[in-house]
């Protein structure tokens, strides 16, 4: 009990949280549009299960994901995921991903697409969620701390979802702030990498030093891309 109430686990906590409201955004927008087209008194029906749904897969997919992150290299590899996610956060593209989403008048149409929609659009965050769980130090409080972490940003993401766009609307460091964590997360999980393990020092100065590198390239690759597409635009 008393391990659940270090510092450590509580940045973890924090890290999900941000990572799922960042990543996760869109969720309300697919809730939204997935339910748009069912009668008025079985909107929060549709929105209520197609929500628990996609939590419960949600979960599933992570415990995958964690036992997945065991094996030689794949750390590695999901590291370089994550910096690859984290620039796609701060160099978005102007199409609309959602305008193939289908309503349906049907609640459980409308649940299955939701569930089916938040699957394919939820391989960022389970990547992420994964590897900032393993941040808590302890094997056995990962899945406890992933269930925690999208408990609380669930609610957040589905009601409070406007307010959030909004704020990042109006403060862009906010965006900037999370795909440097994404990064941060990425230098982290490569230092404790069993295929890797023996040959990067486990101290922790290392891990801070690999999580800031992580951030670095994140922050450099998404200003670079955007200089392109400003020039390109300009010419």
């Amino acid at each position: 009990m008393e391990e659940f109430m270090t510092a450590t686990f509580w940045v973890a906590v924090a890290q999900i949280i941000m990572i799922d409201i960042l990543l996760g955004g869109d969720n309300a927008v697919v809730i939204a549009l997935a339910c748009r087209q069912l009668p008025a008194h079985q909107r929060t029906k549709g929105i209520i299960w197609g929500t628990a749904g996609a939590i419960i897969l949600r979960v599933i997919l992570i415990f995958f994901a964690l036992t997945l992150l065991a094996i030689p290299f794949l750390k590695f590899v999901g590291a370089l995921l994550l910096i690859w996610i984290g620039v796609k956060l701060l160099t978005p593209d102007e199409e609309d991903e959602h305008s193939n989403i289908q309503g349906s008048d049907k609640l459980w149409g409308a649940v299955k697409t939701v569930i089916i929609a938040d699957l394919v659009m939820s391989v960022d965050n389970v990547i992420a969620i994964a590897g900032a769980a393993q941040t808590s130090g302890n094997p056995d409080h990962q899945m406890p701390l992933v269930i925690f972490g999208l408990l609380v940003s669930i609610p957040i993401i589905v009601w409070g979802s406007q307010l959030v766009l909004k704020l990042m609307d109006r403060f862009p460091a906010i965006i900037v702030a999370g795909g440097m964590l994404l990064g941060w997360i990425a230098g982290t999980m490569i230092q404790s990498d069993p295929g890797l393990i023996n040959y990067i020092p486990q101290e922790k100065v290392w891990g801070y030093g690999l999580g800031v590198i992580g951030a670095l390239l994140v922050l450099a690759f998404g200003k670079i891309i955007m200089a392109r597409r400003s020039a390109q635009a300009s010419a």
